[in-house]
């Protein structure tokens, strides 16, 4: 097992970020993590990345408390930037491969060449899509094996966004997995393997996205639509 959450809680003040959340991460599959905002998805994810300390509750990654050693191993791409605006594209290609062993400039360059991004760019030029476009090409040029992506087609107009799904697509393996929350599930129901429907910082429904089509009788589309309205 990839990632193994028990019980976890995450409290802010009297606030209930993430309640009692429970599931389990294989390796070589795709989650859609999927819920409004404020239900506890990006919480439970920078809780995974070892941003964010839960207040009670397990989780492991690789049978390992989240720590110094799982952060070499999980690339996480926030909603919000988290580059500086003085640097270029190719800035901050060398910026990650300082940080992070894992890093590989070329598949880095291969990503900004799908992502019809020049190296020479400044961060503070590039519109909300390009600078979205960045923050991938950078999170997915890391040879992780957990991809935590918040939000990745957040800014990203209708006729990039099968090159953006593409490049994830081509990111995930046997040893891998990806997580990628999004309230987007048209996009996300064509290529994840599993779904799960945050609510109230809980799992309120999860499984293999083929079983609950089939159990429900709904697409995932549909689901959505029925735990959420």
């Amino acid at each position: 097992m990839l990632l193994e959450c028990n019980g976890l809680v995450k409290t802010y003040m009297s606030k209930r970020a993430v309640d009692n959340l429970s599931l389990n991460i294989e390796r070589g599959r795709i989650y859609a993590l999927l819920g409004p905002n404020g239900s506890g998805k990006t919480t439970f994810m920078k809780i995974a990345a070892g941003l964010v300390k839960p207040t009670s509750g397990s989780i492991a990654f690789c049978g390992n408390n989240i720590g110094v050693e799982s952060k070499k191993k999980v690339a996480y791409m926030s909603t919000e930037p988290f580059f500086y605006n003085y640097m270029t594209v190719e800035d901050v290609g060398k910026y990650y491969q300082d940080f992070f062993e894992d890093f590989d400039m070329k598949r880095y360059d291969d990503l900004l060449e799908k992502m019809e991004l020049s190296k020479k760019d400044h961060v503070k030029t590039l519109s909300s899509g390009l600078a979205a476009k960045l923050k991938l090409a950078a999170t997915l040029a890391r040879k992780s094996e957990l991809y935590m992506l918040d939000e990745p087609l957040n800014g990203i107009d209708i006729i990039a966004r099968d090159r953006v799904m593409t490049a994830i697509l081509e990111t995930i393996g046997n040893e891998n997995s990806i997580i990628i929350s999004s309230h987007l599930v048209d996009e996300l129901e064509k290529v994840v393997d599993n779904a799960i429907f945050i609510k109230n910082g809980g799992v309120y429904l999860a499984g293999g996205a083929e079983e609950l089509r089939a159990t429900h009788k709904k697409s995932l589309v549909e689901l959505y639509k029925e735990i959420y309205a």
